[in-house]
């Protein structure tokens, strides 16, 4: 039989008479730590204990320290533990021992108590039921505040950690947000609230393993977050919405998705971070916009999306978050390929090729269809068999390119295309990339030679042929802007 008691947030006075009695008459007694404001008060009333501090001292992580309490606990017989505060809440080495003590079929009985976030609540006089969240301090990685509600940060028990706590809340909070740092809340004489600048919770020198955080909801406008955006696009397509949003179709929205993620392309290019932030928005705005009108037919909605990228991403990374081992990128990709052929039950390499969406950019789509007969080993040994191809190409198509034979000319023109793209691949050039610099190029030197006509006092139209040919030529020697 285990029983856990809790010792409050620290007064004598919250002890309740029932964990003061199953203290008292217990075989073996053993506390979380002796660092806690009751500890010298049970001690007052001849009550005999040990306490678990060796581990603190010894364990490299708090992880090793609640495992190590934990078994220690599940193997003595007849035991009570205490814990500060409520033993269920913030208490890991409870959820270890209960864990474990249900695997072993022994007992476990919780004696409740005041925690630290009834008192922090009575001392901030704050409700509850306006919404407050929990956060391990030490866990902000993964659990994350939100904005809307008043948040309490625990493990704040050193400057060190306040310092790592406040650089992981300013991705969230603005810097000069106030919050509230909290010790021994409800504990006479201990007590003590600073409403500070959230850049200034390092620098309190009285943070000790009493301290939390809290920070209230954010009231002001112009603080949004993902929820947020989900709530614009519901109101954009509800009763008093927009007309042209609530108008709009998966058909309808598919021209603008590509545009946005074009835009976000020119935004790489540009190397403009802001551009690239803005233009990312508009890309998610359209793939929120999708899920609403599929949320509105009954299919699914913006976080089934999540759900099934979250899951693809863990299942396609076995070398990640399963067993597998891969080496290099090389490995993963074949690894990926894999596992995406599992998934789609693709079973030919014909149905890989074909799996290549039609809707791509031709020059993009003839890249990976290459790519994947490649994987086939449908290959040339090198680059040299590909720039014949390319020649072979060519000659063909200059047989009829000067034929009234319409058809043939453009299977010629697609198979020399098919075969520029195919030389790209060998050198580890992206032909849309290689095109669109063509193209830039194209209109950098068009303009030069316009610009220099109208020096003369001459239209691109008033250019003979050896004129133009000549500005061309000229053109063709000067620098220009990188594109």
């Amino acid at each position: 039989m285990i029983k856990i008691v809790g010792l409050g947030p620290g007064s004598k006075e919250d002890l309740t008479m029932r964990s003061i009695n199953i203290m008292k008459n217990a075989h073996n007694l053993y506390l979380r730590t002796e660092i806690h404001p009751n500890v010298e008060y049970i001690r007052s009333l001849g009550v005999k204990f040990k306490t678990f501090d060796h581990y603190y001292e010894n364990c490299e992580t708090f992880d090793e320290v609640y495992e190590s309490i934990a078994r220690d606990v599940i193997n003595t017989e007849d035991v009570v533990y205490a814990v500060p505060g409520h033993p269920i809440v913030a208490e890991k080495s409870v959820r270890l021992i209960t864990k474990y003590a249900k695997e072993k079929g022994i007992e476990v009985e919780i004696i409740p108590a005041l925690s630290f976030i009834d008192a922090i609540t009575v001392a901030l006089k704050i409700d509850p039921i306006l919404g407050l969240k929990i956060i391990d301090g030490l866990q902000l990685d993964k659990q994350k505040p939100d904005i809307e509600v008043g948040n309490i940060i625990t493990q704040f028990y050193s400057r060190l950690v306040a310092s790592d706590i406040k650089l992981k809340l300013m991705k969230t909070y603005r810097d000069e947000d106030y919050v509230y740092v909290i010790r021994a809340a409800g504990v006479e004489g201990l007590e003590k609230i600073e409403k500070v600048h959230l850049y200034e919770i390092d620098r309190i020198s009285w943070i000790d393993h009493l301290t939390s955080l809290y920070i209230p909801p954010v009231k002001d406008e112009g603080r949004y977050d993902f929820n947020e955006l989900i709530n614009v696009m519901d109101t954009l397509r509800g009763e008093d919405g927009c007309p042209w949003d609530k108008e709009q179709t998966h058909e309808s929205l598919k021209r603008y998705l590509i545009e946005e993620c074009y835009e976000v392309i020119d935004a790489i290019d540009k190397k403009d971070s802001d551009l690239l932030c803005e233009e990312l928005g508009d890309v998610l705005f359209q793939i929120i916009f999708h899920s609403k009108i599929a949320s509105e037919e009954g299919s699914f909605d913006i976080r089934d999306v999540i759900q099934n990228i979250t899951f693809k991403m863990i299942d396609r990374h076995p070398h990640v978050f399963g067993g597998a081992k891969c080496e290099t990128s090389d490995e993963v990709l074949v690894n990926w390929e894999k596992n995406k052929a599992k998934e789609k039950d693709i079973k030919s390499h014909t149905e890989r090729l074909k799996s290549v969406p039609k809707c791509l950019p031709a020059l993009l789509r003839s890249l990976k269809v290459q790519e994947k007969a490649s994987d086939a080993h449908f290959d040339w040994d090198n680059v040299d068999g590909a720039v014949s191809k390319l020649i072979e190409e060519l000659n063909e198509f200059l047989d009829v390119y000067k034929t009234e034979e319409y058809g043939k000319i453009l299977d010629e023109m697609g198979d020399l295309l098919f075969s520029a793209v195919n030389v790209c691949r060998f050198l580890n050039i992206n032909p849309e990339f290689a095109l669109t610099k063509a193209i830039e190029k194209f209109i950098n030197r068009f303009s030069y030679v316009e610009e220099n006509a109208a020096v003369h006092g001459k239209t691109l139209e008033d250019l003979t042929a050896e004129e133009m040919d000549d500005l061309w030529n000229m053109a063709k020697t000067q620098q220009f802007t990188k594109f």
